[in-house]
């Protein structure tokens, strides 16, 4: 009886390592690629455009294809949007204006660059577990629901064309800009002399 106790424990414990040395290795994979970003992202619209093809030839999983589009455009709007919204930030410094103008009491009260609500390494990991989730479930007929495909298709175009129209007018209205357009130079500066000679 003890035997038995003992194999279940020790094949128990046996699964439990192999778990976390696969999560290890996994874990290592994507601090590997961390720094490749234009490599990962291509990688990715491989996959989508894997799964679009199945979609398009198999002629199904209309379902799916419409839910991974608007998990992707929900993933995409939290990666414009910045983690600290201004609209509350202007809400406060009108508040202070009232009052007077004053000093920053605290450091957090300081100038802070624009920083994501959902950071871009997070964003390709989502969007690429949900593609390869939906590929998996597109291998199954099960999730093959009928439906008039071009319905979902207006529907989400709208649906596209409502959200970034609020958000390109909430970024025109705080003026941020949520893409890295890259190092401004000026006219004046020492480097642009030395270049030109």
């Amino acid at each position: 009886m003890n035997d038995i106790a003992g194999e279940t424990e020790t094949s128990g414990n046996n699964l439990l390592k192999q778990k976390t040395l696969l999560e290890r290795r996994f874990q290592h994979f994507l601090d590997e690629v961390t720094p490749f970003a234009q490599y990962r992202w291509i990688a990715t619209v491989v996959l989508v455009i894997l799964f679009m093809l199945r979609v398009v030839f198999a002629e199904g999983w209309y379902i799916i294809t419409y839910a991974l589009g608007i998990y992707i455009l929900n993933l995409f709007l939290a990666f414009l949007t910045p983690k600290v919204d201004p609209s509350m930030d202007m809400d406060t410094q009108d508040n202070e204006l009232e009052d007077g103008p004053s000093l920053p009491m605290k450091n957090d009260e300081e100038f802070k660059p624009f920083i994501r609500r959902l950071p871009e390494f997070k964003f390709w990991y989502a969007v690429t577990k949900a593609t390869c989730i939906a590929l998996f479930c597109s291998m199954f007929r099960v999730f093959d629901i009928p439906v008039y495909w071009p319905i979902l298709l207006v529907y989400f175009c709208i649906l596209f064309a409502i959200t970034m129209r609020r958000q390109i007018k909430h970024m025109i209205k705080y003026k941020y800009i949520p893409f890295d357009l890259g190092k401004k130079n000026y006219a004046g500066s020492p480097l642009n002399n030395a270049r030109d000679r």
